[in-house]
């Protein structure tokens, strides 16, 4: 009996067939056709984005802004009250706990609507409508999680600062892979 037949006992052996694409040679042409994005769709993209952080955002801290603003006023009133001049502070124990949970919050739904849609399909929400991907500059696969997480947190925490407008900007300027400072940061580039 032919050995690849198998004695019946035995599973029978496949023979073996070569690749049909050359891997190297499917590398080669992913990298090719990896282009940066247009900064219009990359904009809109980002717009949608953010709409979706801040409106889950929201969510949270208007209840919670509509306490802290109830609190202070309180404090103001009991101050006006007791006929004395009194500083009032805004931020106390109250208004600090409201504003952690907001932070919290928004930490929170950044990584769940950003960060991890990016590392596990190189995309989120408003980079799938728009028909972009995010890559690593080297293998163009999506990014890991640690890539995607530095990705968002340099985009997010200059942002909240207003200093991220340069770094945004800065794909204006940067060739060949127009990217900003969080791209940067993770090693990445946006793929139309």
């Amino acid at each position: 009996m032919h050995r690849l037949a198998g004695t019946g006992d035995e599973q029978p052996v496949a023979p073996w067939k070569p690749p049909t694409e050359d891997v190297f040679q499917a590398a080669a042409r992913r990298q090719a056709a990896a282009r940066p994005a247009g900064l219009g769709k990359r904009l809109a993209a980002r717009l949608l984005d953010t709409v979706v952080l801040l409106g889950v955002t929201a969510a949270a801290a208007v209840p919670l802004g509509t306490k802290a603003i109830d609190h202070v006023n309180e404090k103001i009133d009991a101050a006006k009250l007791s006929g004395e001049t009194v500083t009032v502070w805004l931020l106390d124990g109250t208004t600090s706990v409201y504003l952690g949970i907001i932070v919290a919050v928004l930490l929170l739904v950044g990584v769940v609507s950003e960060v991890l849609p990016t590392a596990k399909w190189g995309r989120t929400l408003g980079k799938k409508l728009m028909g972009l991907d995010v890559r690593d500059i080297e293998g163009h696969e999506a990014p890991d999680f640690g890539s995607a997480l530095r990705r968002w947190l340099v985009y997010s925490v200059p942002g909240l600062l207003v200093v991220g407008i340069v770094g945004v900007a800065w794909c204006l300027f940067d060739k060949p892979w127009r990217q900003c400072w969080h791209d940067k940061a993770a090693h990445t580039f946006v793929a139309g």
